[in-house]
């Protein structure tokens, strides 16, 4: 079993590979750290709380409260693709006796910051650890400004962000994560542990679609998976008004799958750097991925191009599906 520590800014798709990793038993989930991204941390961290109000793991992780903006800059958000409170706007849902659908509770808060508690679950579990980062880097790059020594003993880092061969989501060229927070995402890269990236070049190609979600509910209406409809649903909604399919990349639920099963994803070692200074080019990842230049660079970062999106579907429903 693999321990594991994910750090995440609680959207939509970050609460649907929290669900995958909850519910793999290849994984011990030692604790969530939240940032600042796709909402302001505060929402954050009531997210990642309801989330595990909403399905009661059998061992709940502990959660710590994280970066509130970027290292050097103002905060962006995405409540306009994951809803005010970043999660779909599922807080808004009532039951019939008006009582919320999804309450939320403070259980298992720490009061430890993230940059402290990610050190302390480094410092517990050394090489044995993975750290998953779902959202912006802000968390671990302070946890690697307070105690750099430490941190080199993380086992590895799987980072979902960036674009290498494919346009960005959030400017031309930059994937939202590291556009957040490109001062972060370059102090990572560079920081000399195991990492892998996880771009969207590959998980554009994994999208659940809405048909698919409704037929598997249709056939096993759990709880598990009717808050994946609710969480989902205003997420599919902006993809079918926006990029004309009705349903969701699962960028982050690859990211998961990844560190349950190496094979669904085919990575290459790169020389990567981060644009912290252009004018247009703020939050753009660079690397030379030419197969023909392949071994005149250092590396320092694993990078995945391909990727077997059919299986990350099918991993994704068999672990909810057995809950």
């Amino acid at each position: 079993m693999k321990h594991v520590l994910i750090d995440t800014d609680a959207g939509v798709d970050d609460a649907l590979a929290i669900l995958l990793a909850l519910s793999s038993r290849e994984l011990a989930i030692e604790g969530i750290a939240t940032v600042a991204g796709n909402i302001d941390v505060e929402h954050a961290t009531a997210n990642v709380l309801t989330i595990l109000d909403a399905v009661f793991p059998p061992i709940r992780p502990s959660v710590a409260r994280g970066a509130e903006r970027p290292l050097n800059r103002p905060l962006v958000t995405a409540a306009h693709v994951h809803g005010e409170d970043g999660l779909g706007n599922i807080t808004t849902l009532r039951r019939p006796d008006g009582s919320p659908k999804y309450p939320s509770s403070r259980h298992g808060l720490v009061s430890l910051g993230a940059a402290e508690f990610i050190i302390d679950e480094v410092r517990k579990h050394g090489p044995g650890l993975t750290l998953i980062t779902l959202g912006p880097l802000t968390n671990v790059a302070e946890a690697i400004r307070l105690n750099p020594e430490t941190m080199r003993r993380v086992g590895e880092i799987i980072i979902m962000g960036g674009a290498f061969r494919t346009y960005g989501n959030t400017s031309p060229v930059a994937e939202f994560n590291i556009f957040v927070d490109p001062d972060a995402a370059a102090r990572i890269v560079e920081f000399d542990v195991p990492k892998t990236v996880v771009p969207l070049d590959v998980t554009e190609q994994v999208i659940l679609t809405r048909t698919e979600l409704e037929c598997r509910y249709a056939s096993n209406p759990s709880p598990i998976l009717d808050f994946t409809r609710d969480v989902s649903s205003f997420y599919m909604d902006f993809h079918r008004d926006n990029d004309g399919f009705d349903g969701c990349y699962m960028h982050d639920p690859t990211t998961v799958a990844f560190a349950i099963d190496r094979s669904v994803l085919m990575t290459v070692p790169a020389e990567v750097h981060v644009e912290c200074k252009g004018e247009y080019t703020a939050g753009m990842t660079v690397a030379d991925l030419r197969p023909e230049r392949a071994g005149r660079y250092r590396t320092n970062t694993e990078v995945a191009v391909g990727v077997d999106a059919g299986r990350v579907i099918d991993l994704f429903f068999s672990r909810l599906l057995a809950c």
